[in-house]
């Protein structure tokens, strides 16, 4: 029977998109925003989703709807730890155990502790890992039954993502794939769709408006060039509006990012940045055309959710847990 998987923090299901596709059965979704679950709903009609405050979540409420799980994944949000962040918590810890989001962290790890899975990766930014807070997590994840924990750090591009991702995967076994050895470029992975303003029936390929006075600013832009700098944390510098150069890989594509596309003096569509995390045209996002950009932004790159469900699969497989 197909290993069963629950996905806390599912979004519209990037990360549970790599296990399906290496033939994981994905029971279950939970998430907090009624459309969000209904791109994940739309993107995996066998699954069962949960429409809930993880804080709120009970193990009985899992295993009730799906019984026991061999895995668990989940990406609480990243907002308490990321550098992009201006108002993040200056103390790390503070971060995890202060921050009304951060904590959602710990409710991941509460629920991993009571449905003991086989095997968990819990995917965020590296910065979750920073200063005392990597050897508070292990305290945390030790607590409820899993003291050997692995920070694996993963680059996106190495799996064929076509933009640039370093995240953290916490797990309970050590994950680290072979690189596939091939960089996939912009022009690569969007220079055969059409023109959004043209017929079509592909989803989330829409024309993003634009207002005259910024169409003409970003048509002065060069390949790499960006018309927004921001602050984060630390007064490190962040870039927005960029065009993308096509023969490249894409920045790290973030909700609130938007590439200019590499020729045209338009804006990528949402299909457009769900290419360039990897995502397939029939992985589809619902809402607002911004909440679909959250969607792209937030997510696992497809790819790369590919290349840790073949590790995990491997590893519970060779231990005889499969």
């Amino acid at each position: 029977m197909p290993l069963k998987l629950v996905d806390l923090f599912c979004g519209a299901g990037g990360f549970s998109r790599g296990f399906k596709d290496e033939g994981f059965n994905v029971v279950l979704g939970v998430d907090n925003m009624p459309q969000v679950a209904e791109s994940f709903s739309a993107n995996f009609p066998g699954a069962q989703v949960l429409v809930e405050d993880v804080q709120e979540l009970r193990s009985e409420d899992v295993t009730s709807l799906v019984g026991d799980v061999e895995v668990v994944i989940g990406s609480p949000p990243c907002e308490p730890f990321t550098g992009a962040n201006p108002r993040r918590k200056p103390d790390p810890l503070d971060r995890l155990y202060d921050d009304p989001q951060g904590r959602l962290v710990l409710h991941f790890i509460r629920l991993v502790g009571d449905l003991k899975p086989k095997v968990f990766v819990m995917e965020n930014v590296p910065a979750l890992a920073e200063g005392p807070l990597r050897e508070a997590l292990r305290r945390e994840f030790a607590r409820v039954g899993y003291p050997d924990v692995h920070f694996n750090l993963l680059r996106a591009e190495d799996y064929g993502t076509p933009s640039h991702r370093l995240r953290l995967f916490i797990s309970n076994i050590r994950i680290k794939p072979p690189p596939t050895g091939r960089r996939v470029t912009v022009i690569e992975a969007i220079g055969d769709l059409p023109p959004p303003s043209s017929p079509h029936d592909i989803p989330n390929h829409e024309p993003v408006p634009l207002s005259p006075r910024k169409q003409k600013r970003i048509s002065k832009l060069r390949w790499g060039e960006a018309l927004i700098r921001y602050a984060g944390a630390e007064g490190k510098v962040y870039y927005n509006y960029v065009r993308l150069h096509p023969y490249r890989l894409a920045p790290t594509v973030m909700g609130s990012s938007r590439f200019v596309h590499p020729f045209e003096d338009r804006l990528l569509t949402v299909r457009e940045q769900a290419r360039l995390m990897g995502f397939p045209d029939d992985h589809v996002f619902r809402g607002g055309r911004d909440l679909q950009f959250d969607q792209v932004g937030e997510a696992v790159p497809p790819p790369l959710a590919r290349a840790i469900a073949r590790e995990v699969r491997r590893w519970l497989f060779k231990s005889g847990s499969a």
